[in-house]
């Protein structure tokens, strides 16, 4: 049921990226290119900027110095552009909370031009194991779920690039290595894959390149070794 982007040739790129707060950086300076069909992960110890690095290589925040653009303007999430392409799940729950988890799903799709929307719907619910509580509030689930629903609700839309803050945060096991097949699935169809994570498996199974995050320093390595890194 995914629905595949129909942009293939735009990518995202940083040059001479700086990100932090108050003029101060908190990781090394960062320069990318993410093309279609491609999965970068950042990877680090707490606080080593993964977060902060995501959230301005998607635009939600400031660059300390440098830029980030999209394809080949300036990122900007308040215009039409960005809203069309980019799915994003970060480390927030907001949700409306007079709508059940299926009319959120549904408004999320439809919003998003679906014309299948409630069979887009219904596979997702299934898929991350909420049909159960498909008319269920999201303040009556539990953590797990409401993280899954979130991520429900990036994949039940149309995107060309997904942006993913520790995804594997409140997953079982089993729904990680579902996930990281998803993952696959979506670059295979052309989708750009943007994501901070912890979690070696997702590192050695969905992305293709890792940034890993040390202080000033900023090397891309393969996911395999990232992962091996993080695991001790």
């Amino acid at each position: 049921m995914d629905s595949a982007p129909q942009d293939q040739n735009w990518h995202l790129e940083s040059e001479g990226l700086l990100a932090g707060y108050d003029g101060t950086a908190v990781c090394g300076e960062f320069n990318v290119e993410l093309h279609s069909g491609s999965a970068l992960a950042l990877a680090g110890a707490n606080g080593s900027g993964k977060s902060t690095l995501l959230r301005t290589l998607s635009g939600r925040q400031k660059p300390v110095k440098g830029r980030v653009r999209m394809d080949q303007a300036p990122i900007d999430e308040r215009s039409l552009n960005y809203r069309l392409r980019v799915a994003a799940v970060f480390d927030d729950d907001a949700f409306f909370p007079s709508l059940t988890v299926n009319e959120h799903l549904l408004m999320i799709a439809l919003g998003h031009g679906r014309v299948d929307a409630a069979a887009a719907v219904d596979s997702e619910l299934h898929f991350f194991g909420l049909t159960n509580h498909a008319e269920a509030f999201p303040h009556s689930l539990s953590s797990g779920q409401r993280r899954r629903l979130l991520l429900a609700s990036a994949f039940v839309r149309p995107f060309s690039f997904l942006v993913l803050d520790e995804p594997e945060q409140r997953l079982d096991q089993t729904m990680r290595h579902r996930l990281a097949e998803r993952m696959v699935r979506s670059t295979a169809a052309g989708a750009r894959i943007l994501m901070a994570t912890h979690d070696p498996l997702l590192l050695s199974a969905a992305a293709d390149r890792c940034a890993l995050l040390d202080g000033d320093e900023v090397a891309f390595v393969a996911p395999g070794h990232a992962a091996e890194t993080i695991s001790r």
